[in-house]
């Protein structure tokens, strides 16, 4: 079994703060491969929040009586209430990674309704992701090296992970296959990672084994794009960036977003602002 977690003040003890708004009470990651079960009970809760990211394999969960068994896959989350009855358990052979975080303050309740979570739900599908990974791994680094200000950084990655729940549970699942879904968010992370490079689509479908048309298909349904549009409009963006903060010469501005032809470039931007980069340029420097 592999457990890393982290405590506010090195204190395992629960507690309800009203202090602030949010506060980060602990946060850790469960991953079973040889011990065969690992059960949690607390017929009276906690007196905090808890969410738990199943992130692999799968959880059993016994909301309000012991009798009741839900299991929940890989790609859901589960909200638990202060007080609320917890059982659940985690088996080896479901190959089970959990990551969980405790929370509480003077305002939880609203900020989670801000973000979408309703006081009805309980378990809620966001699907899998390395960034929800990041995020607790993050939360369990600031626990355990309680750097300046680590208090209100845990508050802030908190923030951001229910901003990405909130966008997935608010955005219609058009598509229901989580290897799709997987695939067109990997695309996504390459093509911003790389948008300034030769990027070929046919050779980037091939190479995770997919067709190009399906490809294209599949990456439309989920951005709104095609794969180059996508491409060309982080380009612009970040030529807009280059044109109003920096005195690169337009040609330079090309190259860095990936456009060696200076007159490609210009056409490229025209089409996408309704202006040249020179236009846009003067446009945007105030004269004074």
């Amino acid at each position: 079994m592999y457990i890393n977690s982290g405590y506010l003040h090195n204190s395992l003890i629960d507690f309800k703060d009203k202090s602030r708004p949010l506060i980060v009470g602990s946060c850790g990651t469960y991953r079973l491969h040889i011990r065969p079960k690992l059960p949690t009970y607390r017929p009276r809760g906690r007196l905090d929040f808890q969410i738990l990211y199943v992130s692999a394999g799968s959880a059993h969960f016994h909301f309000d009586h012991a009798e009741n068994d839900t299991i929940v896959t890989a790609g859901n989350m589960v909200l638990f209430r202060p007080k609320e009855f917890q059982k659940y358990e985690y088996y080896a052979d479901d190959q089970t990674e959990v990551y969980w975080v405790h929370f509480t303050g003077s305002n939880v309740t609203n900020i989670l309704r801000s973000y979408g979570i309703r006081d009805d739900m309980r378990v809620f599908y966001t699907g899998t992701s390395l960034e929800y990974e990041r995020i607790f791994k993050r939360m369990i680094l600031e626990l355990q090296r309680c750097e300046a200000d680590y208090e209100e950084m845990l508050s802030m990655l908190l923030r951001h992970l229910l901003i990405l729940i909130h966008r997935k549970v608010s955005k219609p699942r058009i598509l229901k296959n989580e290897y799709l879904e997987n695939e067109m968010e990997l695309a996504c992370q390459y093509f911003n990672d790389h948008y300034n490079s030769d990027i070929n689509i046919e050779e980037y479908a091939r190479s995770r084994g997919m067709s190009v048309s399906w490809f294209i298909r599949n990456f439309k349904a989920y951005t709104g794009t095609t794969p180059m549009q996508h491409i060309v409009s982080i380009r612009i963006t970040n030529a807009q960036a280059l044109l109003e903060t920096t005195t690169y010469t337009v040609a330079e501005i090309g190259r860095i977003v990936g456009y060696e032809n200076p007159l490609y470039f210009s056409r490229m931007f025209h089409k996408q602002k309704g202006f040249s980069p020179t236009e846009y340029r003067k446009r945007t420097i105030p004269t004074h």
